[in-house]
C-alpha cells in the first residue's frame, strides 16, 4: 500500500470499473426495488442532491451486501416546464420567440448535450445506480406510458376538460397545479378605497390589488360585523369603473383586517374563487395571459397589473396607505406571483378521493414517521382537482382531437396531435389537435410504470420538498391505475443549510457544489459527512465535519496498511489458536455486526455509523492492535493473523456502504485474491461468532491505566513501579500481557 491513500486517482478508477464491470447492474427479478428519484434536469448538481442520494445509495448496497438483488435505476426527469425553462435561459430566447416543431428541436439538443456532464455528477458522488440502461422522462417509451395513463383515466371518466379559472404563471405562459404555489413574503401597500353606494353614502375597504377593480364582481361583509352590517343588501358602485354590485354578508370575512370589509374578483386570490362560486357571482377577468390588463380595464388596457396599480392610485388620490407584509402565492418554478384567470383545461378527478387517499398514506411505512403529517395535511387541504394540461411546446403531447363537439382519443402511443392526422369518424375531415402538453409531474409520477416494477416497489427515498409533488402524485396514480400502493417504504431526506442555518440559494450566494468539495476533500468525506445526518434532518453545511470524514478515511489507509503488513505470507484458511483478546474482538465484531444490521434494516443509518465507528476507532485500533503487536512483530502468530485479516475484512465490509470507493480500494489491493469475488460491493456482510470471554476486564484495566498515564501527563511507554486497580480478581490472567503492554512491573487489585 501507498505511504498515503490517493482519493483522486482512487475514485474515479473504482467508478469506471463499477460501470465497466456492470457491478450493480440490474440482474434478473429484484427482491428489493428502489424507486430512484429522477433528477430534474435544471441546472447544476447542488449539495443538497448529494445529500439525499448518498442516504439512499448506501442503502442500496447496504441490500445487496444482505442477500438482495437490488433494481437501482437511474433517470433523468428532462420533460416539461423545468428543463424547459433551462433550455430558455441557456439560448437566450423566449418559447413563443420560435414555433413548436423549432423548440422541441432545440430542447432536444440542449438536453443531448448536457445529460453527460449533468449525470456524471451523480457518478462522481459514488451513485451505485445501473447506470447501463438510464431513463429520461421525455422518451419515447416514458410517453407511451404517460399517454396509456392518461387513456386508461379517460376511459375510467377520472379526466375531463372543462372551462374554469386556474392558477396561471404570466411568466412561464402556463397554467400550473396546486402543488406548484409556494408562499412568499412580500411588501405591499395596503390601500383604502372608497366605494359609493347607489343610494348615497361611501363605504370603504382595504386592498393590496387595486388593479382588480375592473373585475370587482360584489363587497362582502361579515354579519357580525356591527360596524357595517346594516349595508348589506344595498348596492356599491366601482370607483373609476362604475360597475353596480351587490354588497352580500359572509361569515368568512376576517373582521380584523382592513375595514372588515372585503371586495371580491375574478380573480385575485383561491379565497375569489370559493366567493365567486358560493354566491353565484358573474365573471369579470380583467387580466390577459402575459399578466397585462385587457379591455375591462379601459385605460389601463396594455398596461402591466403593477404599472396599472401604481396609476389607479393615483387616478383615485389614496391617502390613506400602509406598508404591510403579507404572504403571496408565487409559482415554485420561477418565483412569479401568480394570477388566476378563467380557461379550458384538463384535469384530473379526484378530490372525491381524499380518504381513500389518507387510507393509502396511513399504509405506507414512513421513515420518520411524522413526515406522514406533512402527506396527510395536504390531501386534508386540497381544494383543487388536478390541472395536468400546460402550454407550453416541450413536453409529453396530451393524445387527443376535437370534431364535431367530441373528444377523439388516440391509440398505438406515443403519438403527437400536433403532427398527426386524425380523420373525425362523423364528419370524415380532419379533427383539431389538442396542442397542450402533459404537467411535468403527469409523468414523473410514473416512475415505478415507467421501470415496469412490480407494485409495490420496496423502497420511495426522497427530499421533504416534494411530498406534495411526487409522493402524492404518484400515489394517486398506482391507485387509480392498479388500486394499489406504489411502494411499502418511505425515507425521507432533510435539506442542507449553510453554516449559519439558512437554506441555500443562488440569489443568496451561499450555494455549495458538490464538484468543488469532491475536489478537496474526495467523494467518500461528503459521503461520511452526509451520513451524520438521520432521515427528516436538515444539516448545516461544515468543513470541519468533510474533514472528520478525510480524517476516518486516513486512520483506515494507515490501520489496514498496518494490518495487512503483518499478514505478509499468511493464508486465510489458516486460524492457529484464538487468544482470549481474539475472542473478545470477535464478541465485540459480532454485536456490532448485528446492532449494525438492524439500525441499517430501520434505515438508521447515522446509527449503524455511529456502531462501526466505535468498534473501528475504540476497540480495533485502540486496543486490538496495540496488544497483538508483540504476536504479530515477534512469532507472527496465526491467531492474531486470522483475527486482523477477518476483522478488517468485516471493518470494510462496514464502511463500504458509507465510504466506498476507499474500502474498494484496500478490498482489491489484498482481500480480493482470498476472497475471490469481484467487488467487496458483492460480498455479504456477516456477523462472526460471538465468543465468551472475561477479557473485557483486561480492557477496563488498561483503560484505567492508561487514563492514569494521560492525567499525569506521562507517556504510554513510561514505566511504572506499582499501579493499584479497581477490577474483578478474575483480572489476574491477564496481568502478564497488561505489564508488559503498559510498562507496569506490579499491579495490586482492590
Amino acid at each position: 500500500m501507498d505511504k498515503e491513500y490517493n482519493f483522486k486517482d482512487s475514485e474515479s478508477k473504482w467508478q469506471d470499473f463499477w460501470i465497466e464491470n456492470q457491478i450493480f447492474k440490474n440482474k434478473g427479478k429484484s427482491t428489493y426495488s428502489i424507486d430512484t428519484p429522477p433528477p430534474t434536469v435544471s441546472g447544476k448538481m447542488h449539495i443538497g442532491h448529494a445529500f439525499s442520494y448518498i442516504h439512499q445509495d448506501i442503502i442500496a448496497r447496504f441490500k445487496r451486501m444482505t442477500g438482495h438483488n437490488v433494481f437501482y435505476p437511474f433517470g433523468t426527469d428532462d420533460n416539461g416546464l423545468p428543463t424547459a425553462k433551462l433550455v430558455e435561459n441557456i439560448n437566450n430566447i423566449r418559447f413563443f420567440d420560435l414555433t413548436r416543431t423549432e423548440f422541441i428541436s432545440l430542447a432536444e439538443k440542449t438536453v443531448e448535450n448536457l445529460l453527460p456532464e449533468f449525470i456524471k455528477g451523480w457518478k462522481n458522488i459514488g451513485m451505485s445506480c445501473d447506470f447501463s440502461e438510464p431513463y429520461s422522462t421525455i422518451s419515447k417509451e416514458s410517453q407511451k406510458t404517460a399517454q396509456e395513463s392518461f387513456a386508461d383515466l379517460y376511459n375510467k371518466n377520472r379526466v375531463y376538460r372543462k372551462e374554469s379559472p386556474v392558477l396561471w404563471c404570466p411568466e412561464c405562459q402556463t397554467a400550473i397545479a396546486q402543488a406548484e404555489l409556494e408562499d412568499k413574503e412580500k411588501n405591499a401597500l395596503f390601500s383604502d378605497i372608497d366605494f359609493k353606494l347607489k343610494d348615497g353614502g361611501i363605504v370603504t375597504i382595504a386592498t393590496t390589488r387595486p388593479e382588480l377593480l375592473p373585475g370587482c364582481v360584489a363587497l362582502l361583509i361579515n354579519p357580525k360585523d356591527g360596524r357595517s352590517k346594516d349595508l348589506v343588501g344595498t348596492t356599491a358602485i366601482t370607483p373609476l369603473f362604475n360597475q353596480e354590485i351587490p354588497i352580500l354578508a359572509d361569515e368568512l370575512v376576517d373582521l380584523e383586517k382592513g375595514t372588515g370589509i372585503v371586495m371580491v374578483c375574478t380573480f385575485g386570490d383561491v379565497t375569489d374563487i370559493e366567493w365567486q362560486k358560493k354566491h353565484d357571482l358573474p365573471l369579470r377577468i380583467c387580466i390577459n395571459k402575459d399578466g397585462t390588463m385587457n379591455e375591462l380595464a379601459g385605460e389601463f388596457q396594455g398596461l402591466t397589473t403593477k404599472e396599472t396599480r401604481k396609476q389607479i392610485l393615483i387616478k383615485l388620490s389614496v391617502e390613506n396607505q400602509k406598508q404591510i407584509v403579507h404572504s403571496v402565492n408565487v409559482h415554485e418554478r420561477c418565483g412569479t406571483p401568480i394570477e388566476i384567470i378563467v380557461m379550458t383545461q384538463w384535469f384530473i378527478k379526484y378530490l372525491d378521493l381524499k380518504k381513500d387517499f389518507l387510507k393509502q398514506s396511513e399504509k405506507l411505512n414512513w421513515h420518520p414517521e411524522h413526515m406522514k403529517n406533512r402527506l396527510d395535511n395536504w390531501i386534508e387541504g386540497l381544494k383543487w382537482d388536478w390541472n395536468i394540461s400546460r402550454q407550453r411546446f416541450f413536453g409529453i403531447p396530451i393524445p387527443v382531437w376535437y370534431c364535431c363537439g367530441e373528444t377523439i382519443l388516440g391509440k398505438d402511443f406515443p403519438i403527437d396531435p400536433t403532427t398527426t392526422e386524425m380523420i373525425c369518424p362523423k364528419c370524415k375531415k380532419p379533427a383539431q389537435p389538442e396542442k397542450d402538453v402533459f404537467d411535468t409531474w403527469f409523468t414523473s409520477s410514473l416512475t415505478p410504470q415507467i421501470n415496469n416494477e412490480k407494485l409495490p416497489m420496496s423502497l420511495r427515498p426522497q427530499a421533504h420538498d416534494i411530498i406534495n409533488f411526487w409522493l402524492f402524485y404518484t400515489l394517486v396514480k398506482s391507485y387509480l391505475h392498479e388500486n394499489k400502493l406504489p411502494f411499502k417504504d418511505v425515507i425521507i431526506s432533510g435539506f442542507v443549510l449553510d453554516p449559519k442555518g439558512e437554506k441555500m440559494s443562488k440569489s443568496k450566494g451561499n450555494i455549495v457544489e458538490p464538484k468543488d468539495v469532491i475536489e478537496q476533500y474526495g467523494a467518500d468525506s461528503i459521503r461520511f459527512w452526509a451520513s451524520q445526518a438521520a432521515l427528516g434532518v436538515d444539516l448545516r453545511f461544515s468543513e470541519d465535519q468533510i474533514k472528520q470524514g478525510k480524517r476516518t478515511i486516513t486512520k483506515l489507509w494507515n490501520a489496514s496498511k498496518f494490518s495487512l503488513m503483518h499478514l505478509e505470507g499468511y493464508d486465510p484458511k489458516n486460524k492457529g489458536e484464538l487468544q482470549d483478546e481474539d475472542k473478545w474482538l470477535f464478541s465485540k465484531l459480532h454485536s456490532t455486526t448485528k446492532e449494525y444490521i438492524q439500525k441499517m434494516e430501520q434505515y438508521e443509518y447515522t446509527k449503524a455509523r455511529d456502531a462501526i465507528d466505535k468498534f473501528f476507532w475504540n476497540d480495533f485500533c485502540d486496543y486490538y492492535l496495540e496488544i497483538v503487536k508483540s504476536r504479530v512483530y515477534e512469532t507472527k502468530d496465526v491467531g492474531a493473523q486470522y483475527t486482523i485479516y477477518n476483522a478488517l475484512l468485516s471493518i470494510l465490509k462496514l464502511y463500504s456502504p458509507i465510504l466506498p470507493h476507499i474500502t474498494e480500494e484496500i478490498y482489491q489491493g489484498y482481500f480480493k485474491q482470498f476472497e475471490k469475488t469481484e467487488s467487496i460491493h458483492l460480498t455479504q456482510i456477516t456477523s462472526p461468532k460471538d465468543y465468551k470471554t472475561d477479557f473485557e476486564l483486561a480492557i477496563d484495566a488498561i483503560a484505567q491505566i492508561r487514563k492514569y498515564k494521560s492525567e499525569n501527563q506521562m507517556s504510554m511507554k513510561a514505566e511504572i513501579e506499582t499501579i493499584t486497580l479497581m477490577c474483578d480478581k478474575k483480572v489476574e490472567k491477564y496481568f502478564d500481557l497488561i505489564k508488559k503492554l503498559l510498562s507496569v512491573k506490579e499491579i495490586k487489585l482492590i
